[in-house]
This record gives C-alpha cells, sequence and structure tokens, in this order.
C-alpha cells in the first residue's frame, strides 16, 4: 500500500503510475522543467478538477503551491523535478533524506501562508469526505464498493463502536471550527483554505534548482489547519510502520523539521489526530481503487493502535498538546 518506486530506480526523466483513483505521468518540458499530469484512474468515473484553485496565494514563503491548467481530460502542474519527496524517501542514498527534509521544511512554511487565507463557502476536502462515510458506513459512488463494505465490516469486528466512535468525532472534529473560550473568541484557529491531501506524493523537490513544489488544487477545501500537517504526518508514521528499517539510525527527525517550519500556533494534539484519519483513509481508499488485499488486515489493527494512543507516535516526541 506505500510507494514501491525509488528516485534510485526511476532510470528516465518521465514515468507514468496511478491506481483506480489517479492516474500520474511526468513528463519533461522543454524548458527543462517537469509536467506532473493528474488523470481519472480506472475506477474513477469522473476526471479530476480544482474548483477552488483560484483561491491559493499566488506567493508564498517556502514551497510553491502550485496550481493546475486544464490538460486534456486531466490537470497538469509544472514542477522542477520528476520525483516526489515519497520517491527520495526511499532511495537509499544518504543525501535523500536531506533533499526531503528540506522539502518538508518548505512545505510546513508554505502551508502556514495558505492557513492565512480564509476558507470560501466549501465543503470539506475529498479525503475526508470519503472517510467520514466509511466510517458511517454511507460510503458509495467511485471504487471496488465490495472491497470498501468487506473492508468496513471487518473494521467495525477490528475496532468496535467505541473506536469507530471515535474516528467519527475526530473527522468532525478536524472539520468544525476551534471552540470559543471562557472570553468568546476564539480557542486556536477557525476553518481556513487547506490543500486536503497535503502528502509526500504531491511534494516535488527540484532536482537541481528551482522552488520546492506542492502540487495543489484537486483536494482543496475548508478545515483546520491541522488537517494538512496532519495528512504529511500521518504519511510518515505509516513509512516508518511499513518500512522499519527506514527509521533505524541517526537522522533527521522530519515530523520535527515540518512542525518548526509550520511555527507555532498548531494544535499538535489535533494534527495527531488528523494523521490517523489520514492512515484510515489510505485504507479506505486503496480498498476502493486497488481493491481487496489481505494487507489491509494489517492497517487495520495498525489504525487501531494509532486510535489507542491518539497518534501520539506521528508527533515528535509523542506530544499531543500545543
Amino acid at each position: 500500500m506505500t510507494v514501491r518506486t525509488t528516485a534510485a530506480q526511476l532510470d528516465g526523466p518521465a514515468a507514468e503510475f496511478g491506481t483506480g483513483l489517479q492516474l500520474t505521468r511526468v513528463r519533461p518540458t522543454a524548458d527543462g522543467r517537469h509536467e506532473w499530469w493528474h488523470g481519472a484512474g480506472s475506477r474513477r468515473a469522473a476526471p479530476p478538477t480544482a474548483p477552488l484553485a483560484a483561491h491559493v496565494p499566488r506567493h508564498t514563503a517556502g514551497a510553491r503551491l502550485v496550481t493546475p491548467v486544464a490538460s486534456g481530460a486531466g490537470l497538469a502542474y509544472l514542477a522542477d523535478g520528476p520525483y516526489s519527496a515519497a520517491a527520495w524517501l526511499r532511495d537509499p542514498r544518504p543525501a535523500a533524506r536531506r533533499l526531503a527534509a528540506h522539502a518538508l521544511a518548505a512545505a510546513g512554511t508554505a502551508l502556514r501562508d495558505l492557513h492565512a487565507t480564509p476558507a470560501p463557502t466549501a465543503a470539506p476536502p475529498p479525503a475526508l469526505t470519503r472517510l467520514r462515510r466509511f466510517v458511517d458506513g454511507t460510503d458509495g459512488g467511485d471504487g471496488d464498493l465490495a472491497a470498501v463494505r468487506r473492508l468496513r465490516e471487518y473494521a467495525v469486528r477490528v475496532w468496535g463502536p467505541a473506536r469507530l466512535s471515535t474516528l467519527r468525532s475526530w473527522c468532525a472534529e478536524v472539520a468544525a471550527p476551534a471552540p470559543a473560550n471562557e472570553r468568546g473568541d476564539q480557542d486556536g484557529r477557525g476553518l481556513v483554505l487547506v490543500h486536503g491531501f497535503a502528502s509526500l506524493g504531491a511534494l516535488v523537490p527540484p532536482l537541481s534548482r528551482g522552488p520546492v513544489a506542492l502540487l495543489t488544487g484537486e483536494d482543496l477545501g475548508a478545515a483546520r489547519p491541522e488537517l494538512d500537517l496532519g495528512w504529511l504526518l500521518g504519511d510518515l508514521a505509516e513509512l516508518a510502520w511499513a518500512v522499519p528499517v527506514w527509521g533505524e539510525g541517526p537522522g533527521v527527525d522530519l515530523p520535527a523539521v515540518l512542525l518548526d517550519a509550520y511555527g507555532p500556533g498548531a494544535d499538535r494534539g489535533l494534527a495527531a489526530r488528523a494523521a490517523v484519519l489520514r492512515i484510515a483513509a489510505h485504507m479506505r481508499d486503496f480498498a476502493a481503487y486497488c481493491g481487496w488485499s489481505d494487507e489491509l488486515a494489517d492497517y487495520t489493527a495498525f489504525v487501531a493502535d494509532l486510535i489507542d494512543e491518539e497518534g501520539r507516535r506521528a508527533v515528535p516526541g509523542g506530544a499531543t498538546t500545543r
């Protein structure tokens, strides 16, 4: 269920990969950059769109929030690299982790700027909506729904009603404004424009020079800012669990790099819970867009452990406070 291709293994500047949800093609451009094209996967009925892309700030510190243009039956983004941070993190070369750390720091800074944008009248991000429907047992639409039903039935048995209720409450929490404190003002931040799927696969470091790119557009929505942080923290926690050797030995603390670059004010407890939502959403989407796999049983048990610990392993030091 994790990325299988590393930057070291890609033997050319172009690649094509995908799932039943999304097809990605990476091609060099005449000016030495790279086009990342996203189209509908084989189990998705409609092509991708980015209706909220016009709200994304044009200039951000750190990474560039690269929005797409329509291209054929999909969307095209321009970046200065052919490999995502997900691929670099599976590269055994020592410099790869440092490059990924640089990209995560740039993403944290850029997300801070994005979250300064008030949320337009918009729904929560699509991935969160898919997860909420899965938890509620109202899943429908694209994908292998038989595999999704099988997964939910299995998850209900493993998680039990208490864990399922916890996931439901966390989905609601990250999509609702921060509660008012006793003085009547906001404790924390309200709903903002969020990337919605800030992942290692959408984060593209430059191959030689140029800014880090965070491909932004298809999953934009309104939510708490911690959703985006949790999505990246969840990617890192999943990778450390799925590939234990990846986390062995001294190295850069990537979750700390991300949160330090983002800066103060983020509710780390909420970000940790959002990291659990990210892994649960990945599990659900794998069933829907790749079909059933026995590996999903391992993921169900992993998510149960994460629910019990409120995602503490996803944040530096296991902290769940601000």
